[in-house]
């Protein structure tokens, strides 16, 4: 809404409308998990921002999920036989990037971290499903099934979350 304000040809022509062209002001230190906006009319707007303290905490999460899958890696490659080694192998090395990648770009306040997080989700929904189709009854299938609810969906809900939740306020499409 303010970028219509500041391109608005209300500001150059000869009638003003100040309710549109008066970009709104900011209460608080911008810190908070949900920042204050209020209007021109005095109205209170509720944005939810990625935070300092918002970032820090899944950042950590997902850049220890990516170092842990390393020597799992290792693992698979060693006990597989070498066709299947090759095809989880590089699934996992595919999501340990993407964690990683999520991970340290959330740490650094970086916030293009939004794509590597939905490839992340996506990487890990298909993990647990091949997970879970491949296995055999029995010990192999109850494996599968608590790594996928114990590990795979809930960091697959986390990146999900990330991917689709703005940045800041601005990040919002801006329309010319």
């Amino acid at each position: 809404m303010t970028l219509l304000a500041y391109n608005s040809p209300s500001r150059h022509a000869s009638c003003p409308r100040p309710s549109i062209s008066t970009p709104p002001t900011r209460i608080g230190t911008g810190r908070r998990r949900q920042s204050r906006i209020l209007t021109q009319t005095g109205r209170r707007r509720q944005s939810r921002t990625l935070t300092d303290a918002g970032r820090r905490r899944p950042g950590k999460i997902l850049t220890g999920a990516g170092l842990a899958l390393l020597p799992w890696l290792g693992y698979l490659a060693g006990t597989l036989p070498p066709a299947e080694a090759a095809a989880w192998v590089t699934l996992d090395t595919l999501e340990a990037t993407a964690l990683l990648i999520t991970g340290t770009r959330l740490l650094r306040g970086d916030p293009r971290h939004r794509i590597p997080a939905a490839a992340a989700a996506l990487l890990l929904l298909t993990d647990a499903c091949l997970d879970l189709a491949t296995a055999a009854p029995g010990t192999e299938l109850a494996t599968a099934l608590a790594m996928a609810i114990g590990a795979e969906l809930p960091l697959a809900a986390l990146c999900a979350t990330l991917a689709a939740r703005p940045t800041h306020p601005a990040a919002a499409p801006h329309s010319r």
